[in-house]
């Protein structure tokens, strides 16, 4: 038991050293208030310093498209385990990769990233407004779980977050989104302000920032495409996903379960998130 409790933590030592190379602490605050209120920055890409193609393992962008091609996805087809990864998911293994994988983000704590399996490089690409292409937010939503295996005990659904970020706030060239709880102080905001939250577009306050809203009256993501709604919002959107952040929140309405979905292309979806979970009670 030693042996592969050992081998274990080399794993994620080495998951933690790979993806720390390639993912700097951004330059410039996005929001001073954010880390004021106990929320972090967005990673910043920094160049790779090395590629597959020399027989080390990459260091910048491009490191968690690896991980998860090369890594997970040979381990799940040889072995039935999808380390380093917690989890991955093909929904044909028979004919081709295609499907996601669920790793623990690099700097620990309750902080996940579901990760497509095929290459895309972000909210930009084409084939996720494709009616055909798999519901990663659903997805993603399925997997907060995992949450409350970081920190002990459950986690309400008015807690948790799904974030894609801006891309000039990508710390990797893979799409990928997070799955993490919200800060104190947003999830009050936004337990506040739901009452007030249509289906229909429109401005709300969380936390200092500004960002459109609306509302899913439903208790899962299955059947809504995110981001065929933020195409729609308003003419030119589609043109400009990658400028957009894109979040799904839990939330529970006078009639029953449901989701706040904020969007906007100012401060970035990752800084109203805290790895700590101290809206739930944090871990212990």
């Amino acid at each position: 038991m030693i042996g592969v409790r050992d081998e274990l933590i080399d794993v994620r030592t080495t998951l933690r050293n790979l993806l720390l190379g390639g993912a700097a602490v951004a330059a410039a605050l996005l929001a001073p208030w954010a880390l004021g209120a106990g929320g972090h920055t967005p990673k910043s890409a920094a160049p790779a310093s090395s590629s597959p193609g020399d027989g080390s393992l990459p260091t910048g962008p491009g490191a968690l498209r690896f991980i998860v091609q090369n890594q997970c996805v040979l381990d799940w087809k040889q072995h039935q385990n999808p380390a380093p990864c917690e989890r991955v998911t093909l929904f044909d293994a028979k004919t081709s990769d295609t499907g996601y994988a669920v790793l623990q983000d690099p700097d620990g704590g309750a902080h996940y990233l579901l990760v497509p399996t095929q290459t895309m490089p972000g909210l930009d690409s084409s084939e996720l407004l494709d009616r055909d292409a798999p519901n990663y937010f659903a997805e993603a939503w399925h997997a907060r779980d995992l949450l409350a295996k970081a920190i002990g005990h459950a986690v309400p659904r008015t807690d948790i977050a799904l974030v894609v970020n801006t891309e000039r706030a990508r710390a990797y060239n893979q799409f990928h989104i997070h799955i993490e709880c919200l800060r104190q102080d947003v999830a009050d905001a936004l337990r506040a302000a739901a009452p007030g939250i249509v289906d229909v577009w429109s401005p709300v306050s969380v936390g200092g920032a500004t960002f459109q809203a609306t509302r899913i009256a439903s208790g899962s993501l299955d059947g809504s495409n995110l981001y065929e709604s933020l195409a729609a919002m308003k003419p030119g959107t589609a043109q400009r996903l990658r400028d957009y952040t894109l979040i799904a929140v839990g939330a529970q309405f006078a009639t029953g379960p449901g989701f706040i979905i904020l969007t906007g292309t100012g401060p970035t979806g990752e800084i109203l998130l805290d790895s700590t979970c101290e809206a739930a009670g944090g871990g212990g």
